[in-house]
């Protein structure tokens, strides 16, 4: 059952799928990159600074070896004088140490791979289980594994013999040189072979990183069934949503009718549809506050009434202003003309009430497109 359900794993790793991972730890490492970087930062800082390495170690070892009748008298001062020594050797190799730390922390960062995770410290009992832990020493990774180390010996090895064929003259011509003069030039060939036998492994890096990226995306491929299964999961329950949804187009909806009273004129059908309009001044068009059909539509005129709303009825306006016009967005183009004749209607009847004289005529026949207008329910 296992192998069939890991050659049904077909599917990409999801983002998801990689978060989780990450939070448990698994995140793809290369060892190769790990040693060339250590090696390199090692056999650089040798290069660079070997003189001075070796002239502080001469000084402590020289310090070391020579002791004052007070010492010999006193063995209580050896302790300090120890503490002395450790701490002169650890400044004299801090740049060595610096950067051989800053070495092994770098290979997460070129792998996106830095993570600090709990729950990779706890202890799993899995792993020392000696059945899973022979099936590992026979599984694909571990044959790769040993392929690397069998390459890594081939390269380096081959490249040794040949660094040392060719400076073979100069290693014997170290014989007939004065010591410090052959102390240095073999601390120099030293660190040179160093460099180029650590240089080779660029090789194994090139080969290694890609390939444990690859593992890594492979190791975390996923079925069919589980993309479905997380998809789902993701998207949450229907029942939850429909509830969710529904709170939503509740408080939405009581937003709506606390904006009724501040509207300029509700347009209505008359008793299907109402939408409620605004217009103030400064406002490139009028705007839907409200608008809705049935319950939603007597409840829109009722808040109108109760709140002295001029209503206006207008079914193809209605009808065309509930369809095409969002809330809290100017309304269509189209609808611009026979909306304004709406409006100079409402203005001419505030104006009757303020200071009589002959009632306004309400508009008939309002410019709306018939391609607007749908079917009246």
């Amino acid at each position: 059952m296992a192998e069939d359900s890991d050659l049904d794993k077909t599917e990409a790793p999801s983002g998801r799928r990689i978060e989780q991972a990450r939070e448990q730890g698994q995140v793809p490492h290369s060892r190769e990159l790990g040693t060339f970087l250590i090696l390199m930062a090692a056999g650089a800082s040798f290069w660079m600074m070997g003189s001075w390495f070796a002239q502080r170690a001469m000084l402590i070892a020289r310090k070391g070896l020579s002791i004052e009748p007070k010492y010999m008298h006193e063995p209580a001062l050896m302790i300090p004088r120890l503490a002395d020594m450790a701490s002169d050797a650890l400044v004299a190799f801090s740049p060595l140490l610096g950067l051989i730390l800053l070495a092994a922390v770098l290979p997460p960062f070129f792998l996106n791979a830095w993570v600090f995770s709990p729950k990779a410290l706890m202890p799993d009992l899995g792993r020392i289980d000696p059945i899973s832990g022979f099936s590992r020493l026979l599984s694909w990774n571990s044959l790769m594994e040993l392929g690397k180390a069998i390459l890594k010996a081939c390269v380096v090895g081959g490249v040794a013999a040949i660094l040392i064929w060719k400076e073979r003259e100069e290693i014997l011509g170290l014989l007939a040189q004065p010591l410090d003069l052959a102390l240095a030039h073999a601390g120099h060939m030293v660190s040179y072979s160093f460099l180029m036998l650590v240089s080779t492994l660029i090789l194994i890096v090139a080969f290694d990183v890609p390939f444990q990226i690859w593992q890594y995306f492979d190791k975390l491929k996923m079925t069919k069934e589980e993309v479905k299964q997380e998809t789902k999961e993701m998207m949450g329950d229907p029942l939850v949503k429909g509830r969710i949804r529904g709170l939503q187009m509740q408080a939405a909806r009581r937003r709506m009718m606390a904006a009724v009273p501040q509207a300029n004129v509700i347009v209505t059908n008359p008793t299907h549809y109402a939408v409620a309009l605004s217009y103030k001044t400064g406002m490139a068009a009028p705007k839907v506050i409200a608008k809705g059909i049935g319950a939603v539509a007597l409840k829109i005129r009722e808040l109108g009434a109760e709140n002295g709303v001029p209503m206006l009825e207008a079914p193809p306006l209605a009808r065309a202003l509930y369809k095409h016009a969002e809330l809290d967005v100017e309304i269509p183009s189209a609808l611009y003309s026979a909306v304004a004749e709406v409006l100079a209607y409402i203005y001419q009847l505030a104006s009757w009430r303020d200071a009589g004289g002959s009632y306004p005529v309400p508009p008939r026949d309002l410019p709306v497109p018939p391609e607007l207008v749908p079917e009246a329910m």
